[in-house]
């Protein structure tokens, strides 16, 4: 007989300097001794935003203002089962503390890989560390790639902090000279760059991450540690081979009708929304996504929306 699966709330509080709120759990509660995102139980004819509040006030003395969801995830331990409902809090009321009597750290986003945290919490410190535009280049012409690099340059200036380099035309040795001019202005600006490549070329040109196409992760066995891992799924049973593999986030595909694929049918929002529920991993909505569409991505479940028209035009500025 499966287990009761325990619904948990927690939440990731950010103040105004960009720092994350940690606690730690108390050696004699379940993953004693490890650090937390503060929160808690859902207790019975209890709404989640309801626990929300209650369990933040309780436990860290803040009133929560503004708040959206980040992530869900369900977590089996070897002793419990549990649903991880996970919210991003950006302001408050009140100052922060260990109300219970827990050590409690203010860290950079930078920092949390460095805290030991119970096994649940990986995809929620990686959706912490990913932004919620994902921008997708368009096809490059390699010949005439001056605009398309000043381009690039200009969405990082405005904002972009995650790109998947995508160019399917080039030949390997274009492929390479042109991701290695993009990397010299990716580093300039912080920002993550991914590549749409298998993962060995990936790994021989020096990249920091990979997107794999879902062929791609339909047929690999295992993923590089050394590189942050993407990949583009449009069903179940590619999120659990995505899950299995170690993928860090992945892509969910075409929500909307496009322009680009229209033979594709549309998940639409419904569908959409219940396979990002079956994926406990950050996940992009992709396919007809412009900014307006991004509090809807976002109350779906999503991460945030992956675009290459909308991300890649002027239109954009400013607006991340």
């Amino acid at each position: 007989m499966p287990r009761l699966r325990i619904h948990v709330v927690a939440a990731v509080v950010e103040n105004e300097q960009g720092q994350i709120f940690i606690a730690k759990r108390p050696d004699h509660l379940h993953q004693g001794g490890l650090w937390e995102f503060p929160g808690g139980k859902v207790e019975i004819a209890e709404s989640t935003v309801q626990a929300l509040k209650r369990e933040l006030f309780e436990e860290i003395g803040i009133q929560i203002q503004t708040f959206e969801p980040l992530i869900q995830i369900s977590h089996d331990y070897p002793d419990k089962s549990v649903l991880l409902d996970v919210w991003r809090v950006t302001s408050f009321d009140g100052s922060a503390h260990g109300k219970e009597g827990q050590q409690t750290r203010w860290l950079n986003k930078s920092e949390l890989d460095q805290f030991d945290f119970p096994a649940a919490n990986k995809a929620i410190i990686n959706a912490v560390k990913l932004p919620q535009h994902y921008l997708i280049t368009p096809e490059p012409e390699f010949d005439q790639r001056t605009g398309f690099l000043e381009t690039i340059e200009d969405r990082l200036k405005n904002g972009i902090k995650l790109v998947q380099l995508r160019a399917k035309t080039l030949n390997p040795q274009q492929l390479k000279t042109l991701f290695l001019e993009v990397k010299e202005i990716n580093q300039a600006y912080d920002s993550i760059l991914l590549i749409n490549s298998s993962p060995n070329f990936a790994e021989n040109i020096g990249a920091q991450g990979v997107h794999l196409s879902s062929s791609e992760l339909m047929k690999a066995q295992c993923l590089p540690k050394s590189l942050i891992c993407a990949a583009s799924c449009h069903s179940k049973q590619e999120i659990t081979t995505a899950t299995k593999l170690g993928v860090d986030f992945i892509v969910i595909s075409p929500v909307l009708k496009t322009t680009s694929h229209p033979e594709s049918t549309p998940l639409d929002w419904g569908k959409f929304s219940d396979l990002c529920k079956a994926a406990p991993i950050p996940a992009f909505a992709l396919g007809g996504m412009e900014q307006k569409h991004l509090p809807r991505a976002i109350e779906s479940g999503a991460q945030g929306i992956a675009s290459i028209r909308s991300l890649w035009c002027k239109q954009f500025q400013n607006s991340v």
